[in-house]
């Protein structure tokens, strides 16, 4: 009988810690395939700093160190200079990566560091209790917005990718949606691409991936995948934003 269907190498058998529907499992296998294909499983360093992914090296059997809250960008920058034929990359979720962690990622990318960086952006804070993050929705309702957010008052939501195609460093954004099978497909191409950069010594790229938190969205796993289809994605429109590669 053909095998058409295995786990990657590079996922180990632990039982994940993520809610039902969370999109964290489903970025966690995409990264794992690419590295698997690439064949860079011995050479992978990933930083997987504070927030829902904090155990994400329980995971992946490859090498993966902590860094402190948003500091992702500054840690896989030392990793990198230090190892530069190392496959180096970064999984952040929103809060981490454009709030507390907004002056590491535009230093890195602004010297055009040859990492990868994975940004999950699920809109909220998801490991503390779903508080606003810097990518929330106008008008979502979290546990510091009850009433929804108010850009008067709280601001707009970030586009990361848009924030950042202006510096010349960055080498290739693009903006992916894990709501639907075909979009995960290409969220997956997305990923290689990315990967792919930074071992032909391109520079610094970023895979942003729209992602589902129906715990701290108050819905059902598929109710959550139809907020990113009809709402998410509205505001953080998917494509590729830069590709100087």
């Amino acid at each position: 009988m053909a095998i058409v269907f295995k786990k990657p190498r590079s996922m180990t058998d632990t039982h994940m810690h993520y809610c039902p529907g969370c999109g964290h499992g489903v970025a966690h296998r995409l990264v794992a395939e690419v590295i698997d294909e690439l064949n860079v499983r011995e050479e992978t360093i990933a930083v997987a700093p504070v927030g829902c992914a904090v155990l994400a090296y329980d995971y992946w059997d490859f090498d993966v160190t902590e860094s402190a809250h948003g500091r992702a960008p500054a840690v896989a920058t030392g990793i990198k200079r230090v190892f530069p034929d190392k496959v180096v990359f970064t999984y952040q979720g929103d809060g981490d990566l454009i709030s507390i962690g907004g002056n590491e990622l535009l230093h890195c990318a602004n010297r055009g560091e040859n990492i990868t960086v994975v940004f999950i952006n699920n809109t909220v804070y998801g490991m503390t209790g779903g508080q606003m993050a810097p990518t929330t929705l106008p008008g979502q309702k979290t546990t510091t917005t009850p009433l929804g957010r108010d850009p008067a008052t709280e601001g707009h939501p970030i586009r990361v990718c848009e924030l950042l195609s202006s510096i010349p460093g960055v080498k290739y954004l693009e903006r992916v949606s894990l709501d639907k099978t075909a979009n995960i497909i290409k969220a997956r191409k997305a990923l290689m691409k990315a990967f792919q950069a930074q071992l032909d010594k391109k520079g610094f790229s970023l895979v942003e991936m729209l992602t589902p938190c129906p715990t701290n969205w108050g819905m059902n796993a598929h109710e959550s995948l139809k907020f990113i289809s009809n709402d998410v994605i509205k505001y953080f429109p998917t494509g590729v934003i830069k590709d100087e590669l």
